[in-house]
C-alpha cells in the first residue's frame, strides 16, 4: 500500500456540524467528511482491494466508496487529521493478514492435574452420601 498515492486519492469535504451551537456554530463548517473510492485506487493492488472490501463491507456505500466523518473538535484542521488517522488505522488493519492459528495439545501434567482434581472432588461428594448397609 502506497501512502503517498493514497493521500492524493482521498477527498475531503467540510460541512456544518450538527448539535447545539452558539453564535459561531451556524457559520463555520468544522465537520470533515473523508471519501475514498476503493476500486479506482492506484495505491492498492487487486488482492488488497479484495481483502479490504471483504473485511470492511459494512463500511462501504453502494458505489463502493468509504465515507468517514469526524466532528470531535471545533477545528476543521484537527478533524481532518483525526479522520485521516482513523482511515489509516482502518485500512492498515484490513490489509494485514491474520496469522493462521496452530492448534496445540494439552500438556501431560495439565491432564494429570485435572484428573486429580476430579478424583478429589468425587471423593468429597462421596463422603456426603448416606452409608450403605450391605
Amino acid at each position: 500500500m502506497d501512502l503517498d498515492l493514497t493521500k492524493d486519492e482521498l477527498e475531503y469535504t467540510a460541512v456544518r456540524s450538527g448539535g447545539p451551537g452558539g453564535q459561531h456554530a451556524n457559520k463555520v463548517s468544522s465537520k470533515v467528511v473523508l471519501t475514498f473510492d476503493l476500486w479506482h485506487s492506484k495505491a492498492l493492488n487487486d488482492q488488497e482491494k479484495i481483502r479490504i472490501s471483504q473485511k470492511l463491507s459494512s463500511k462501504f456505500n453502494k458505489q463502493g466508496k468509504l465515507i468517514l466523518t469526524c466532528d470531535q473538535s471545533r477545528s476543521q484542521h484537527k478533524n481532518k487529521e483525526i479522520v485521516y488517522q482513523r482511515f489509516l488505522k482502518l485500512i492498515s488493519g484490513a490489509v494485514k493478514k491474520e496469522k493462521k492459528r496452530i492448534p496445540t495439545k494439552i500438556g501431560r501434567l495439565k491432564k494429570k492435574k485435572r484428573l486429580d482434581e476430579k478424583k478429589k472432588h468425587s471423593y468429597k461428594k462421596s463422603l456426603r452420601q448416606k452409608p450403605r448397609l450391605d
